[in-house]
């Protein structure tokens, strides 16, 4: 349920989506293809408001985990290629089929589920061989060892030329192991492609993700998969920018005396006489409770350390000294709103996580506005 007098909010700014998306693109070199991920809601942006975004552009494929996410992409009217990227259950590809996903295979029984939703006419789309190369390990299919040949080998035998894509995530994007990874999963693709009949010029293999894009490494792929980079998480110096506030409200101002203490446990106390201000976002709103200590928001033009134990819907800061606040006043946790900037470092220092982590759980925690 969205409240219509929201205490802590996102505001989501469509113009650096559409402005992000657009440097990403000129970055794919000639003759490979782009995927927008749009997994977790968008990395918590909304689906609905992004995906107009990615159609203006002309982009052709798009990334998504779950069943939810495919709906969502067809209703706001896409109709190109849908890729799930991850493993999924029967009953996920079933529920699926009208959204036409292709999915990854990585195992004789879903490589046999696939088969019979063939060949009974309700799959009109093809898979993606998932390989895993460089470690992984999550949902793909080791072909290193004898096990993993053997079973795929039954994989192409069951499928063969519905096999339209062969496809891996590489676990580390540091230039040395992504060149490795590189190399290696082109080695693996040419030993499916010596091993079956399928045929490379017909093949999309596709490895590439925002920060392989980015990297002075260049992978070898068809097509880049990426999310991050359309939210601005990486690479300002590119002008990147990103694409999410967080804000909140002073809900209370109170002056107390050297020595009181504050929040749950008594968890911190007062050296000098303080005017503290209760702050209407707590972890229900994914401001997390292990960014008690040594985190600050941002009162208007200054940074106010937050004291004290993170309650549920509700935080403390220090204001003394900061001119003229009061009841009402807008405080930014993260972003560049109308109060002092607090940038993604600094964010991920203070709530010790990825700005992915972040995005994906104030989206979908919060009331969002669209400008």
């Amino acid at each position: 349920m969205r409240d219509a007098s929201p205490t802590s909010w996102c505001t989501i700014h469509r113009d650096r989506i559409s402005r992000n998306l657009e440097i990403a693109l000129g970055l794919v070199p000639g003759g490979r293809r782009f995927c927008a991920v749009l997994k977790a809601d968008a990395y918590g942006h909304g689906i609905a408001q992004v995906m107009p975004l990615i159609r203006e552009q002309g982009v052709e494929t798009v990334g998504i985990t779950s069943n939810a996410e495919a709906r969502a992409v067809r209703d706001a009217g896409f109709d190109g290629t849908l890729i799930r990227l991850r493993a999924a259950t029967l009953q996920e590809i079933e529920g699926a089929l009208a959204d036409r996903v292709e999915e990854q295979v990585a195992s004789v029984t879903t490589a046999q589920q696939l088969r019979a939703l063939l060949d009974a006419g309700k799959l009109r789309t093809g898979a993606h061989l998932a390989l895993n190369t460089a470690g992984m390990s999550r949902d793909a299919l080791e072909i290193s060892t004898a096990d993993g040949q053997n079973t795929c080998h039954e994989i192409l035998a069951t499928l063969g030329s519905d096999i339209h894509g062969i496809c891996s995530h590489f676990p580390s994007n540091d230039p040395t192991h992504l060149k490795q990874s590189s190399d290696q999963f082109q080695q693996q693709a040419a030993w499916v492609f010596e091993n079956s009949d399928l045929k490379r010029c017909e093949m999309l293999i596709h490895a590439g993700s925002s920060l392989s894009l980015i990297s002075e490494v260049d992978v070898a792929t068809d097509m880049y998969r990426c999310g991050a980079i359309l939210y601005g998480i990486l690479r300002p110096d590119l002008g990147f920018r990103p694409t999410m506030d967080l804000e909140a409200r002073v809900v209370s101002l109170q002056d107390y005396p050297r020595g009181m203490t504050v929040g749950y446990d008594r968890a911190h106390r007062l050296e000098r006489d303080c005017r503290l201000a209760c702050i209407s976002i707590g972890y229900e709103n994914g401001f997390r409770r292990l960014a008690h200590e040594g985190s600050t928001v941002a009162i208007r033009d200054t940074l106010a350390p937050v004291l004290g134990k993170v309650s549920m819907n509700a935080i403390v800061a220090d204001v003394t000294g900061i001119k003229d606040v009061a009841v009402g006043d807008i405080v930014g946790v993260f972003g560049e709103g109308d109060t002092a900037d607090i940038p993604p470092k600094q964010a991920e220092t203070q709530f010790r996580t990825i700005m992915a982590d972040l995005y994906t759980d104030w989206g979908q925690r919060n009331h969002r506005v669209y400008r």
